[in-house]
């Protein structure tokens, strides 16, 4: 009887979060039985684990600006400008890693800080200080870079710190891969158990009664802002050292597939509800979507089509179970 109520507890503390995991079951196993020659080999998923986390850190980050009710438009230049920096200080110290990473990453929290700064002490709406840093650091780069490349390849290839970001473990996982896992574990940890990722609940739930609990909601913002800033950058690494180059382009497609993943993951644009682990299947979903769509035989022009469908049913789900807690 107690394992009949724990389970029970357990069930309805967690919807959200199995919600998103049967979706992803079913959608893997029609891509399983539609296209057998694909789904039961292996490369396929080392492909999904080779791309994924290059959006999924950004996505797991940007669930914390999304749960308090926020948004953040700008991450895809914040990517271009932090890749730009890196392989800008990469090439002219002679591969000093240290310094390059400090400072990238230095400047995507600076980034992240402009956003907070502009949305707790203007008072902009968040949708539109980032839509304008979106512009402003995408234009940074076209400025710097002239429409130039960058490339990495005899400062980064076959170096120790190449290897730890982006070498295949045991010659077969990506160790990229297995930074997104560990990050997510780690974000999973600070959202649901520590306190700061309880006042993005509170915050993101009744902004006035936070306030009454003592909670400095502006500082709550600002931080989780500046943690998206820092994750932006971080995944603008992560990508130079897989292409060992860098395009002003950098990061520009990443907007759409890692919102995507937050909301398909349930997490509420309304603010107080969102899961991480639910973003995680997020990113697995979205990030399996356009292969799947073509090994099953369809054309790829049917993939925005079935992308907007499933964010649609996923999302109606979602609000659905929420309608039936309240």
């Amino acid at each position: 009887m107690l394992s009949n109520i724990l389970n029970s507890y357990f069930v309805k503390s967690h919807r959200l979060e199995i919600s998103i995991t049967i979706i992803a079951i079913v959608l893997f196993l029609i891509y399983f039985f539609g296209a057998t020659h694909v789904f039961t080999r292996f490369p396929i998923y080392r492909a999904f684990m080779q791309s994924m986390p290059f959006f999924g850190i950004i996505a797991i980050s940007a669930t914390f600006v999304v749960t308090l009710g926020e948004i953040d438009l700008s991450f895809p230049s914040i990517v271009g400008i932090t890749s730009l920096t890196f392989g800008m200080l990469l090439t002219s110290t002679d591969g000093n890693f240290f310094i390059s990473f400090a400072l990238a990453t230095a400047l995507g929290m600076f980034a992240g800080l402009i956003n907070g700064l502009l949305v707790t002490k203007i008072g902009i709406p968040s949708i539109v200080a980032t839509i304008g840093t979106l512009f402003f650091w995408r234009g940074l780069v076209n400025v710097i870079s002239q429409g130039s490349g960058i490339a990495i390849v005899d400062e980064a290839d076959g170096t120790w710190h190449h290897m730890i970001f982006v070498d295949k473990l045991f010659g077969t996982i990506p160790a990229q891969f297995i930074w997104f896992v560990v990050l997510t574990g780690l974000m999973q940890w600070v959202y649901r158990y520590h306190k700061f990722g309880n006042h993005i609940h509170f915050v993101g739930d009744n902004k006035a009664s936070a306030q009454m609990m003592g909670i400095n909601v502006d500082r709550v913002k600002i931080i989780a802002f500046v943690q998206l800033g820092f994750f932006s950058a971080l995944a603008g690494i992560f990508t130079m050292y897989e292409m060992l180059y860098f395009w002003p382009t950098q990061g520009s497609g990443l907007m759409l597939t890692t919102l995507a993943a937050v909301f398909v993951g349930g997490t509420s644009v309304f603010g107080g509800r969102g899961t991480v682990y639910g973003t995680f299947i997020g990113v697995l979903i979205i990030g399996s979507l356009e292969s799947g769509i073509v090994a099953l035989g369809l054309s790829g022009f049917y993939v925005q089509f079935i992308n907007g469908l499933m964010i649609t049913i996923a999302v109606t789900i979602y609000a659905l179970i929420q309608k039936r807690k309240t």
